[in-house]
């Protein structure tokens, strides 16, 4: 038996004449609560966002998604469930590259803040959780917030 499972994909479609590198990625939905800790990232403009990022070479979803939720929040987190994952194809650029990003999601729970975000540009805010989907920029992100408010 064979199974097929697609991955959704968000945004527009990709351009044909253009090529994409693979930039694989682990995102959190930090959850305590009827809120979420989000990270705002300000340049290259102010843009709520999940925080999380790429996955280095090597390095497994999981311990990307700790470093990056780290660096963008300040917090350690804990209690991770995979949601899910979709794709987007967008320039990114502070890579100055063309990306199809495969976004894995995770949910997970903010447990203990170590301090500022050590990321440059990033600040963090608590948002409602049914506020949240409206806020951040990015729609697949938006959709998984919107499913995991379905759940309750």
């Amino acid at each position: 038996m064979t199974l097929s499972y697609r991955i959704p994909r968000f945004g527009p479609p990709p351009d044909p004449q253009r090529r994409y590198r693979l930039r694989p990625g682990a995102y959190a939905i930090l959850r305590d609560g009827d809120r979420v800790l989000l990270t705002i990232q300000r340049e290259p403009g102010p843009e709520y966002q999940l925080p999380g990022g790429g996955i280095d070479p090597g390095e497994s979803a999981q311990t990307a998604l700790h470093r990056e939720a780290f660096e963008e929040t300040g917090w350690s987190i804990g209690n991770l469930r995979r949601l899910g994952a979709y794709r987007r194809f967008c320039y990114m650029p502070e890579y100055d590259l063309w990306a199809e990003k495969l976004c894995h999601v995770w949910l997970a729970r903010p447990v203990l803040c170590l301090g500022q975000p050590s990321e440059a540009n990033h600040r963090t805010a608590w948002a409602d959780l049914r506020e949240a989907p409206m806020l951040v920029a990015d729609p697949g992100s938006a959709f998984f917030l919107h499913r995991l408010i379905g759940r309750r």
